[in-house]
């Protein structure tokens, strides 16, 4: 599960993580008095969606020389103008894909005088069983572009579960940073503060990008200070964490995943134009794997689990045909736990409930995979049997571009 930058903020804030002031708005007017109460010279206008790139981005409706999606202004006027012109607008960015996400809420947040922009984000480490920060001094870049071009620039530091942050940590992490006396300090603080915040609230996924190295002013010490921040949670944990559940914006989300969710249903929206339904994520992948082997391209990736149900299979069979790109669907099903059986009633259920516009190949093997093909071939439906995978793939396949 995402959240916005405003609300991983507030999370990090909690965990004693330095951030500036902000407050979240919804209209042009909360703008406004957001920034006559934040009382500063200068703003941060910025659009909060469950995407990257958003001061690169481009509103729809507006000129090309219009500004992104993050801006400057220098008053509570600008503030409100710029706000009245971003609210309600789609935005288009690197990470968005060309359809982009409408900006319904913006964060007006006291402006940083900045030296040095650094990186730093944790993640779990599948292969090490460990936390692993990333972190570099070559912070407000995509760090994708880092990695290509300069990775001697990359460090990761590796954190086991079992025994936390150590001292030494602290020290790698200024080193990697090039960071030197106080700065130093604070970096081994904020590494205590983050890693406890990602442990404590089952994050996936911390990235801050920049953090920032404040300008240095007489009479003040420069501070590191939290500029972006985003976080994703481990959905398997959220059960642990209701105050986290409550930040859910189900308007970012895409409404088929929101519905497979109700089911218990792996499922995320792809580009392709064959839709699957397969029980298991690897076998999922596979299945995907092998139709763009055979030219063409998946519409989603949809596991319905060992256990699923009939009304499981139904729900999942709904959700696919309810995305206007499928021109064809195939469902691939391994039947472990699974019962063939099981999945063509449910395959039945669905058709005759929803219609179907489009090819359907089906392969079955496994438990009761003879009672399942009976099922099928009995229902007087116009289905395509498959023997193997990629029988079924080339079926499929060359099924939707004959119906094209």
């Amino acid at each position: 599960m995402n959240i916005h930058e405003y609300q991983a903020k507030a999370v990090l804030k909690s965990f004693g993580v330095p951030v500036s002031r902000g407050v979240p708005v919804f209209t042009a007017d909360e703008a406004k008095k957001a920034a006559e109460d934040l009382g500063s010279k200068l703003f941060v206008v910025k659009s909060q969606i469950h995407a990257g790139g958003r001061g690169k981005g481009k509103f729809e409706g507006l000129g090309p020389d219009a500004k992104g999606g993050v801006r400057l202004a220098k008053s509570a006027d600008e503030v409100y103008a710029n706000a009245k012109e971003m609210l309600g607008r789609v935005l288009v960015t690197a990470q968005t894909g060309p359809h982009g996400k409408q900006v319904n809420r913006l964060y007006i947040e006291d402006a940083s005088d900045i030296e040095k922009e650094l990186y730093i984000s944790l993640l779990v480490d599948r292969e090490t069983s460990r936390v692993a920060v990333v972190a570099s001094t070559e912070g407000g870049m995509d760090i994708e572009e880092v990695a290509h071009s300069t990775p001697e620039k990359i460090h990761t530091i590796q954190i086991d579960p079992a025994t936390g942050v150590f001292p030494h940590h602290g020290r790698a992490l200024a080193q990697a940073l090039n960071l030197k006396g106080d700065l130093a300090k604070q970096a081994a603080v904020l590494l205590g503060q983050l890693y406890k915040a990602f442990v404590d609230t089952d994050m996936a996924m911390l990235e801050i990008n920049p953090l920032i190295i404040t300008e240095a002013k007489e009479g003040e010490a420069q501070q590191l200070r939290v500029l972006d921040a985003k976080v994703s949670f481990d959905s398997n944990a959220l059960y642990r964490h209701k105050d986290i559940v409550e930040l859910r914006d189900i308007s970012e989300e895409d409404e088929k995943e929101i519905e497979a969710s109700k089911y218990d249903l792996s499922y995320i929206t792809l580009d392709g134009e064959i839709g699957c339904m397969v029980n298991g994520a690897g076998l999922a992948m596979a299945t995907m794997d092998i139709i763009k082997l055979y030219g063409s391209e998946p519409a989603n990736f949809l596991d319905v689990g060992g256990g699923a149900s009939k009304e499981k299979v139904t729900a999942a069979f709904k959700i696919i045909t309810s995305d206007p790109s499928v021109k064809g669907i195939l469902v691939n099903i391994f039947g472990g736990i699974m019962r063939c059986d099981i999945i063509a009633e449910g395959v039945i259920a669905a058709v005759k409930e929803v219609g179907l516009k489009v090819p359907l190949v089906v392969r079955l093997e496994g438990t009761n995979v003879q009672q399942g093909k009976d099922i099928l071939n009995n229902s007087g439906l116009a289905v395509i049997a498959a023997n193997d995978l990629a029988d079924a793939a080339d079926k499929i396949v060359k099924a939707v571009r004959a119906a094209a």
